[in-house]
């Protein structure tokens, strides 16, 4: 089921509020929206009622209480314990009251029986205690109550509250219940076996109770619902803050995620509020952990430190029978990379297990279906429908043992809240249900206390971002086959040595299976980022250009394959073996050399095609359109002049800036003149062309009114050289906002436009590019015309598909005459409403070019955004009428294509204009075997026209490994690829299939990818550990940012037009730009060093401190934020002001101050800005401000708006996920 989904909620930002230009947010207008809702997820999991197939509620589960624990193996193991207890740092209040959180049902609480206080949560500021925890009291128990509503937070962090714990009841612990979720018994008592003590043997996998089964007892409630655990009730371990909430709470930032930490168990209830004050706590002892490894560590964790204490825990008013504890392997450390055994019985590390039953309870974390819910009765329609699959939330309760009482106790209200009366109908507990052999009814105890996953001791991007950094000290060299490079967050040199660089080729796995069997059982995509024209720093050469005269570049002369140094010369020199096809070509007698001893030629290293992985060819005449050597290439710009254009001063600053604009004309030779031909054309309802030939004195205007039949007026005066010219272009440039000055015209035609410009083209005999500035609906009578079908009503439903195809078929036909003509459009959106940007994308998009969005566009504020951004897409090297192909060696294929481009057949890609910005992203699918000798080998190849009018080759090569074995697959992926492939997969899928079903599919195959894993590679473990490959540790959380992007989860106000321009976007993203989109740079910036960057923290609102300024950075967007206790000497050096409350909100760019701190601020975010192809306006956001929910929009660990999961919650329900795959 999908985590993602989720009831609708506000708005993140509130209603747009002109001047928020970003892309993709409109401005908040007000509180703060509704806090996160409920995770409806997978309905059909879980329905009340019906026991669960393959769930025979007479069963006792010996083996697997015990091994219920829960750390993830991950190959760092986790331990997805029940629930989490609440964060550490108390959420804010929401203003509305919490919706079910996505993962955990508060309200369920069909367990815990009615408490006279709510559960205490620790102080918002209260660091998570490290160390062992002691779970093994009895735990006491709290009733809920009846009342008012606690905030959501409050809720949450009640729910949070559950433990996870693993291991028995901690005998001081009130509070601190056992592990189950504090839903009280299900009538059904398992009678059954006396508890076992612990067994280390691991449960079997389809139980893989992650939890350990409740105490028998009276009641320890089992969670049953297979949703995803109520955030308190992670599945993680449950030591972790529950990132359901939505801040985490410690303010005091959370210990690295080296050591994971976790929170006093004592708390078992929720979070306070960010308004209210702390919940008293209960009396529970604070349990630690016994010292654990950290987090993840890659090793299995020691057995040997206990992770409860290892006498049985006293009872707890009878209720639980003492359990054994397990024997303590640490407390969840996520061991990542290889498969850590985790011990099977106690939990290993760090994540404390999650409650463990005895054996002879079912777990809570059973894989199998739920036991029936019969006997409780829903207590929220949520509940009943929509509970995630997932570990047992709140809902699910633990089966009480036997002994327990069946009743329910009153239940929550609400996600969170105050308990419920029971249910109408129902006599309190429900004497009525069955017992399932259980024996009478006691009254329900206490339900144990939740504790939650400690997001310390799940993987960290952080973490494994520095580690890669530490490690990446020297030159990466492209020599060694199947070498997975450095990540894209780390700087690095690169050596061609053979292969192309990472700049300009990444694939998801440097070690392809050898046959299609393997590759479908791990579900591992196969595919290639491709960056063909991508700009290297100023340290490493770009490609050479090789000129093989007029015979041209030297092919085999089958598969046609460029001359790299995969070909292996044999006879001496006189003929070639093709190594993609094994073709034997004969070597023409100008590139005749002899060869060494090994076998290679002698001039192997002073030929770039025979030693380097990406070179150039110039290109011969039989390379080029109708064979005949291009003309150079045209800019052509087209300035919309209605009345929205002018008044906004968008007229004018095109305008004044194209005067400047014009002497940065892309050329090769910095020294030499450009080349590049311009024109000018502005338009409403009717088009105005102008002849600036340099013999005039003034500029012409010659007026078209016939949209429907485009033409171009004049050849001769049109397109001109700029330094020719100039006089007569700088005077229509003057003229152009004077004359449209006092325009009444509001309607205005789009498609004739492009058509204009692409007769131009055609008349000159030339390829080009079209500067389009446009600001609304094309609703004037013309080719292409459009009407608003923005339908609120239709989001979520199977039609939204609808909305992200075209309106009309006329772009699709007018986007394959620019292929051909070699006409790329770049398109610059004014829009202060709907202007259907998957329409009028379409053609930007099928030709290579791109789309700029700037809503409610403000002279004053937007101006150096769009200026930026402009000149940028002006000066930028970019290739024309371009067409790529991928070859690659036998046993595989290029099968799927990503990206902005034209497909005419299933080879070519073809690109009408071909910037340093674009990526094209290729997915690989076998045909054959592959032999682990030779590997796999990709080629591709690039034909184009440079900005100068030369026509040439680009050549980029590049092999991997080939293996036999599913474990040599796993350990060298890399995971920002594959996530820059599941976005893009995704986001196609959308065209097709509705948003929850594409949202599923995502879940899925990572699901299978990392089931695969723990099946094949990681050592035998209790299946309630999380085992995840090292490499692929980070894939829950980034793939749980994909599935809440404004694209696949839209907030309330994200319009339509945003989430499409979002789309496009994406969809020629290199991974460099996919990474930091999905998982922003968070900076802290308490002190900054020269020359070093701080370094990041990670994405959640528990991160930020109240006295601290910090930078996030999303590709898009650049956001400054600063909290409410900022300390004077901060704020005096960034903002001149020592006064929080006087500092500018409004601000867009910091004011230059003369001190070290300011200037290295400045530096940094000059230096961010230089790294992206896109301009990021700088937002000023203040705490407790109304701006600040967009900023949180970005705080991808925590619980969203929109519905999405919080990192922890949605790892828990990954869990159950694998879980139940594996079972």
């Amino acid at each position: 089921m999908n985590v993602n989904q989720h009831t609708p909620m506000p708005s993140p930002y509130g209603q747009p509020q002109p001047g928020y230009g970003q892309p993709g947010y409109a401005p908040l207008d007000g509180g703060y929206p509704a806090p996160c809702a409920p995770y409806n997820g997978p309905a059909s999991a879980y329905q009340p009622g019906a026991p669960p197939q393959g769930y025979s509620p007479f069963t006792s589960f010996p083996s697997k209480a015990v091994a219920a624990s829960p750390v993830s193996d991950l190959s760092s193991p986790l331990d997805l314990g029940r629930t989490r207890g609440p964060p550490a740092s108390g959420a804010p209040s929401v203003s509305a009251p919490q919706v079910y959180n996505q993962y955990s049902q508060g309200d369920m609480q069909n367990g815990p029986p009615p408490m006279t206080q709510a559960p205490p949560r620790p102080v918002a500021s209260q660091l998570y205690n490290q160390g062992a925890v002691n779970l093994s009291g009895p735990q006491a128990s709290y009733p809920q109550h009846y009342g008012a509503q606690p905030s959501m937070q409050h809720v949450t962090n009640q729910m949070t509250g559950m433990q996870i714990t693993p291991g028995p009841p901690t005998p001081a612990g009130p509070g601190y219940a056992p592990p189950h979720s504090s839903q009280p018994p299900i009538n059904t008592t398992y009678s059954g076996a006396p508890p076992h003590a612990y067994t280390e043997a691991p449960p079997p996998a389809s139980s893989a109770p992650t939890q350990p089964p409740p105490p028998r007892g009276p009641a320890a409630p089992q969670q049953y619902y297979r949703g995803p655990p109520a955030p308190s009730q992670q599945p993680f371990n449950s030591s972790l803050p529950p990132t359901s909430q939505q801040q985490y709470s410690s303010p005091a930032l959370p210990p690295p995620s080296s050591q994971p930490t976790f929170p006093p168990s004592s708390y078992s209830g929720p979070a306070p509020s960010l308004g209210q004050a702390p919940a008293p706590q209960v009396s529970q002892p604070q349990q630690s952990y016994a010292p654990s490894q950290p987090p993840f560590s890659s090793a299995p964790p020691p057995a040997s430190h206990p992770a409860f204490v290892s006498g049985p825990p006293p009872a707890v008013q009878g209720s639980f029978p003492p359990r054994e504890t397990p024997p303590a392997s640490q407390p969840g450390s996520f061991q990542s990379h290889q498969p850590i055994s985790m011990p099977s019985g106690p939990y290993p590390g760090h994540m404390p297990p999650q409650q463990q039953h005895p054996p002879s309870q079912p777990s809570p974390y059973l894989s199998g279906p739920p036991p029936p819910r019969a006997q409780m009765p829903p207590t929220s329609v949520a509940q009943s429908n929509h509970l995630p699959p997932g570990p047992p939330g709140p809902m699910q309760q633990p089966p009480p043992q036997s002994g327990m009482q069946a009743g329910y106790p009153a239940e929550q209200n609400g996600a969170f809240g105050q308990v419920r009366g029971t249910q109408p109908g129902y006599a309190g507990p429900y004497p009525s249900q069955q017992n399932f052999g259980a024996p009478a009814p006691a009254p329900p105890p206490a339900p144990p206390a939740q504790k939650r996953l400690d997001p310390d001791s799940i993987p960290s991007p952080i973490q494994v971002i520095e580690d890669d950094k530490a490690k990446s000290t020297e030159p990466f060299s492209t020599g060694v086959r199947g070498q997975a490079p450095p990540l894209v967050t780390t700087s690095f040199q690169v050596k061609d040595q053979g292969n192309a660089s990472p700049r300009f080729v990444r694939c998801t796995a440097y070690n392809m299976p050898c046959t299609a069997d393997m590759a479908k059982q791990s579900q591992v995509p196969l595919a290639a980022v491709i960056k063909p024209l991508a700009t290297l720093p100023p340290d490493e050469t770009p490609p050479y250009l090789v000129d093989h005269g007029e015979g041209g570049p030297i092919r085999c002369n089958r598969c046609k394959a460029y001359m790299c140094p995969y070909m292996q010369f044999i006879e001496g020199g006189r003929r070639f073996q093709c190594g993609f096809c094994s073709c034997v070509t004969e070597v023409p007698p100008h590139y005749f050399q002899h060869l060494d001893h090994t076998g290679k030629r002698v001039d192997c290293y002073d030929r770039p095609e025979l030693s380097l992985g990406s070179y150039e060819f110039l290109a011969t005449v039989d390379y080029c359109k109708n064979n005949k050597i291009p003309q150079p290439p045209a800019f052509i710009f087209l300035i919309d002049v209605s009345y929205n254009a002018v008044k906004s001063g968008m007229v004018n600053i095109v305008c004044q800036e194209l005067k400047s604009l014009l002497d940065y004309l892309p050329r090769e030779n910095p020294e030499m003149d450009s080349v590049v031909r311009v024109g000018f054309v502005t338009y409403n309802k009717v088009l105005h062309f102008y002849n600036v030939k340099a013999s005039l004195a003034q500029p012409q205007m010659l007026v078209v009114s016939d949209v429907s039949d485009m033409f171009v007026p004049l050849l001769d005066g049109f397109l001109v050289n700029v330094n020719e010219s100039r006089l007569v272009i700088e005077s229509l440039l003057d003229q152009i906002p004077e004359m449209f000055a006092e325009t009444r015209e509001t309607e205005i035609v789009f498609a004739p436009v492009i058509q204009a410009g692409l007769e131009a083209l055609k008349a000159a005999d030339c390829s080009g590019k079209l500067f389009v500035f446009h600001t609304s609906l094309p609703i004037a009578e013309a080719p292409g015309k459009l009407k608003n079908r923005e339908d609120k009503k239709l989001i979520g439903t199977d039609k939204e598909k609808s909305l992200f195809q075209p309106q009309v078929a006329f772009y699709n036909t007018l986007a394959k005459e620019c292929v051909a003509q070699g006409c790329c459009v770049d398109l610059f959106l004014f829009p202060n409403q709907y202007v259907d940007v998957t329409t009028l994308g379409v053609v930007p998009v099928s030709t290579g070019g791109s789309v700029y969005k700037y809503t409610y566009f403000q002279a004053q504020s937007d101006r150096e955004r769009f200026l930026n951004d402009l000149r940028r897409d002006v000066e930028k090297l970019v290739g024309f009428d371009a067409v790529m192909r991928v070859r690659t060696s036998t046993g595989i294929r290029a099968t799927d294509f990503y990206g902005s481009f034209f497909m005419s057949n299933t080879t070519d890609v073809e690109l009408a204009g071909l910037d340093c910005d674009k990526a094209v992203t290729v997915e690989f699918k076998h045909d054959d075997k592959l032999s682990e000798e030779t590997g796999a080998l990709m080629q591709c190849a690039v034909l184009y026209t440079s900005c100068s009018g030369q026509r040439r080759l680009r050549v980029h090569n590049m092999s991997v490994n080939c293996c036999a074995q599913l474990a040599d697959l796993y350990r060298n992926c890399e995971t920002d690829t594959i996530i820059n492939f599941f976005s893009k997969y995704a986001f196609r899928g959308l065209l097709n299939s509705p948003t929850k079903a594409v949202r599923d599919t995502l879940v899925n195959q990572c699901a299978q990818i990392l089931a695969c894993y723990r099946k094949n590679c990681a050592s035998p473990s209790s299946a309630g550990q999380l085992i995840l490959p090292e490499c692929m540790k980070l894939l829950p959380v980034y793939l749980n940012c994909v599935l809440k992007s404004d694209v696949l989860m839209p907030g309330a106000d994200t319009s339509l037009d945003d989430r499409a321009y979002l789309r496009q976007l994406i969809s020629c993203m290199d991974v460099s730009e996919s990474h930091v989109f999905f998982y922003p740079r968070l900076l802290p910036l308490t002190k900054i060093e020269s020359g070093l960057l701080p370094v990041a923290v990670r994405d959640s609102e528990e991160r930020l401190s109240k006295g601290g300024v910090y930078i996030l950075e999303t590709g898009l967007h650049l956001f400054l934020w600063v909290g409410a206790n900022a300390q004077q000497e901060l704020l005096l050096n960034i903002f001149g002001t020592p006064s929080f409350s006087q500092i500018d909100p409004s601000l867009t760019s910091l004011p230059v101050l003369d001190n070290p701190f300011s200037q290295r601020l400045r530096e940094i975010i000059e230096m961010f800005r230089a790294q992206r192809s896109r301009y990021m306006k700088l937002m000023v956001v203040k705490q407790e401000d109304k701006s600040e929910m967009i900023f949180r929009h970005f705080l991808v660990e925590d619980k969203s708006a929109s519905g999405g999961a919080s990192y922890v919650d949605f790892l828990c329900h990954m869990h159950k996920e694998i879980r139940q795959l594996l079972s």
